[in-house]
């Protein structure tokens, strides 16, 4: 009968409680303008051509045997196969972007909850023009290897080293000046060193390949924008390179507790010269103490035994630049 509401189905029942809602769909996606060009694919983590390089550098030089990545660093970085590195976590993801240091890709999880670190990076990101990829958390988690990444990582192209030869140029102004590193395994002591060289008229850093720190994330954050303008060589043997710095015509000095020359007493300051630093606690190694033309010594009170790498380096640049006199031009 009409109008029997005690009828079952006779009136419609509301099919929600709160009423219609606006709806949310692209918010997030709202969030990610700006995201700058886009990625390469084998950047792209669901691509094809991303697994085929994966497999590839996953692949190790003895008998194709894999290798495992590098654990998590306390500073949020990764190393990976190809001389690459993941940083991860919000916080060291915008403090690498304020210290510019150069990324490839920028990768951002989806529906991330996006903050002021998030905003931050991508505006870096897209004033950089640096691809930012939109990813998800799940394969972003397996890309860091289940590092806490906070839905933020960025990757770290491989340095490109020069050769030790490199370094001597007769058409670099200024008397050459190189340092070059015996041992020193902490990304801060280099960045510190490259930041000396480039304060007190150096020309270049040399590394050994093996045993030794290289110019990753955390010496790029360390250099202060240093490591930009500072080339940093590589050395298969350091003890080799020392000798044809040597044939060229450098003078070769290296610094060791034990110097039986104290540094403000170094002579021969005006000719070019390679200034050879060990490691904290083990100093130069016995066949690099012995390439040195001279091995000069730090004076210090207090009980104090050694510098580490950037505190030596300073003052030993400091001191060469004096007697060299560039503070007086």
């Amino acid at each position: 009968m009409a109008g029997n509401t005690r009828r079952p189905g006779a009136t419609r029942r509301p099919t929600s409680k709160k009423g219609p809602v606006v709806g949310t769909g692209g918010h997030r996606r709202r969030g990610l303008e700006g995201k700058g060009p886009t990625p390469k694919a084998e950047d792209r983590v669901n691509h094809k051509a991303h697994k085929v390089r994966a497999r590839k550098e996953s692949a190790g030089s003895e008998g194709g045997v894999p290798r495992r990545t590098a654990a998590l660093g306390r500073s949020g970085t990764r190393a990976t196969s190809g001389g690459r590195e993941i940083v991860v976590g919000r916080n060291s993801v915008v403090e690498a972007l304020r210290a510019g240091i150069p990324v490839s890709t920028m990768y951002v999880a989806g529906r991330v909850e996006v903050d002021d670190r998030v905003r931050e990076a991508l505006t870096h990101a897209t004033s950089r023009s640096i691809p930012v990829l939109e990813t998800p958390r799940g394969e972003l988690d397996r890309l860091t290897d289940g590092a806490n990444h906070q839905g933020l990582a960025i990757m770290v192209p491989p340095y490109r080293y020069l050769d030790p030869e490199d370094l001597i140029d007769p058409e670099q102004p200024g008397v050459p000046l190189i340092v070059a590193l015996d041992g020193v395994t902490d990304p801060r002591n280099l960045g510190a060193v490259l930041r000396c060289v480039s304060a007190f008229g150096g020309h270049g850093v040399v590394v050994p390949t093996r045993r030794s720190v290289g110019v990753n994330a955390g010496a790029w954050k360390a250099s202060a924008g240093a490591a930009a303008r500072v080339p940093v060589a590589q050395a298969t043997n350091l003890t080799r390179a020392l000798e044809r710095y040597r044939s060229a015509g450098f003078f070769v000095v290296g610094l060791a507790a034990d110097g039986a020359v104290s540094l403000p007493d170094l002579q021969l300051t005006d000719v070019p010269l390679v200034l050879v630093i060990g490691s904290e606690g083990k100093g130069l190694s016995r066949l690099v103490q012995e390439t040195c033309d001279q091995v000069v010594s730090i004076p210090m009170g207090g009980g104090l035994e050694s510098l580490n790498a950037g505190v030596a380096a300073g003052i030993a640049l400091y001191e060469v630049a004096r007697l060299r006199g560039i503070f007086t031009r």
